[in-house]
């Protein structure tokens, strides 16, 4: 790995990509220190400690802390990543939606202008949401209807500003610049986790440096997990050319939804205790209990949330209704199975099976950080199951990606 960012950085191009990709990071994270006017520091702390801190700071993590200063980065990108996933389950079951992600560049680029709006509402609604929150909180005493106003605008901004950015790094950077964002939230708290995990005593320091290798390991192993189903095609006449028949492989990832299903069920296992905290009432507030980080109720419920999504968000993510007859078109079969209707039922029996491993696999790493702080009060971490999955995952593409762009500049002189 060492050696490929060295040979990027060799080559003219990618160090120019690799440094557009640093700057954009590092103005992103420069966001994150500049607070909304008018706000009091030692109230916003105050408002995200004792009860609220497990319903907040889990928002505070993927902020990179800046809802903890209130910046104008307070939102970050969790609006964006909502709007994109509700946007991936609406063209499920709209069929406008359906036909323009099958209309290629053009549909693609309509959905993205429907993700930005509906992005831009939802940052509007969380804004003033959090507004409300701190004022009852008294975090913003005395403030007008003005002010409110620009405090919502201003945090509104601020999110289409983070969504800017991430598109910039995606079209002109190395990786995807979303999840680079979320990347680097993450990794902002790392010293603090440190710092945190140097004042427990030795026996539990060696276990939770055990545990947290094993996670890592555990990361990358399913990630990079996959069943290669093999893919036979038929010699073909095309135009006065008779191409050739070959064998090749149709992968499929243990973990296809990745960590979109852990980030869903943990946005409405807080739902409760965020509701009960902005608007009151004893049945939310009874349910807000019962669900707090330390119980067991909140270990299962969220357990099969995860289950549920991720075959939910896999079932969007692979089609193989689709798969079939794209294989069919182009004269391609799965050995043993007839073309057509029985390759979509091979298919989704095999992706079926595939993905309860996955499933169980996310659930109990998002989970182990609740089961830990149950069983060891003493121990607290800033970085848990899920943000270990991001920051994993998005380091393992981005060094994919990386790699792929290295071999296609390396073989440049053999295509001349």
């Amino acid at each position: 790995m060492l050696k490929s960012v060295l040979n990027a950085f060799r080559s003219p191009e990618l160090r120019k990509k690799l440094f557009f990709t640093f700057a954009l990071l590092a103005i992103y994270r420069f966001g994150t220190f500049v607070p909304v006017p008018g706000v009091s520091r030692a109230g916003i702390a105050d408002a995200l400690g004792g009860a609220n801190a497990s319903v907040l700071n889990f928002l505070n993590l993927f902020s990179g802390g800046a809802l903890t200063r209130f910046s104008v980065f307070a939102l970050g990108i969790m609006p964006y990543i909502t709007a994109s996933i509700v946007i991936q389950v609406l063209t499920m079951v709209i069929p406008k939606l359906e036909e323009l992600q099958k209309d290629g560049e053009a549909g693609y680029g309509k959905i993205t202008q429907y993700t930005r709006y509906l992005t831009v509402a939802l940052a509007a609604m969380q804004s003033l949401a959090y507004v409300l929150f701190f004022k009852k909180q008294g975090a913003l005493e005395g403030i007008t209807f003005g002010r409110m106003m620009l405090t919502v605008l201003s945090l509104t901004a601020g999110t289409i500003l983070v969504m800017w950015l991430g598109e910039l790094v995606t079209q002109r950077g190395v990786g995807n610049g979303i999840s680079l964002m979320i990347f680097a939230s993450i990794v902002a708290s790392i010293p603090r986790g440190i710092r945190l995990w140097w004042g427990l005593d030795p026996v539990t320091m060696i276990i939770v440096a055990v545990m947290v290798v094993l996670v890592v390991i555990g990361v990358v192993f399913v990630n990079e997990g996959q069943r290669r189903i093999p893919i036979q095609y038929a010699k073909r006449v095309v135009g006065r050319r008779m191409t050739q028949g070959g064998t090749t492989y149709m992968p499929l990832r243990v973990n296809m939804a990745g960590v979109i299903p852990v980030i869903f069920a943990a946005s409405i296992v807080i739902l409760p205790s965020l509701l009960a905290t902005l608007i009151g009432g004893s049945f939310l507030t009874k349910v807000g209990n019962l669900l707090g980080t330390n119980s067991w109720f909140f270990i299962i419920f969220q357990g099969l949330l995860i289950l549920l999504f991720t075959y939910f968000y896999t079932a969007v993510q692979f089609n193989p209704v689709d798969q079939a007859e794209n294989l069919k078109k182009y004269g391609g079969f799965v050995p043993g199975v007839r073309p057509g209707r029985p390759t979509a039922v091979y298919l989704d029996r095999v992706m079926t099976r595939l993905t309860l491993p996955g499933a169980v696999y996310l659930a109990l790493i998002a989970s182990l950080p609740a089961i830990i702080f149950k069983y060891m009060p003493g121990v607290s971490f800033t970085i848990g199951g899920t943000s270990l999955l991001i920051v994993v995952g998005v380091a393992i593409d981005t060094m994919r990606q990386l790699e792929s762009q290295l071999i296609q500049r390396q073989y440049e002189g053999f295509l001349k």
